[in-house]
């Protein structure tokens, strides 16, 4: 089976903007929610966001909600993930991940066990 990959994460300073990309196979991504968790050093795996597979409906973390904008194009098999208004508290590896309960359903989890095809990450470093 072949794993998300994502990419777009960088260095930025606190208040900056990044938007990150994760690309899936068709199999993978194909009418599954799909979401974004993130882990910083020392930290457990957090969840971030999540959208339905049509797009239509989105799900946040409050530590999130109203920063980050998750979307998807279903042409391409990818998903995003806008940062704004960034902090040094959002520095972590972020990872795509297939809600595999969210199969051509409205339902989204913040659960991280029920997501897999984990991503391998993208570093992502909010200098103050």
């Amino acid at each position: 089976q072949v794993q998300p990959v994502e990419s777009g994460g960088g260095l930025v300073q606190a208040g900056g903007s990044l938007r990150l990309s994760c690309a899936a196979s068709a199999r993978t991504f194909s009418n599954y929610a799909m979401g974004w968790v993130r882990q910083a050093p020392g930290k457990e795996r957090e969840f971030v966001a999540a959208t339905t597979w049509s797009g239509a409906n989105s799900l946040y973390s409050d530590s999130v909600k109203g920063r980050f904008t998750i979307s998807r194009d279903n042409a391409k098999n990818t998903v995003y993930l806008q940062m704004n208004s960034l902090k040094p508290e959002d520095t972590a590896v972020y990872s795509c991940a297939r809600q595999g309960s969210g199969y051509g359903t409205w339902y989204l989890s913040r659960a991280l066990t029920e997501y897999d095809h984990w991503g391998q990450g993208t570093q992502v470093t909010v200098s103050s």
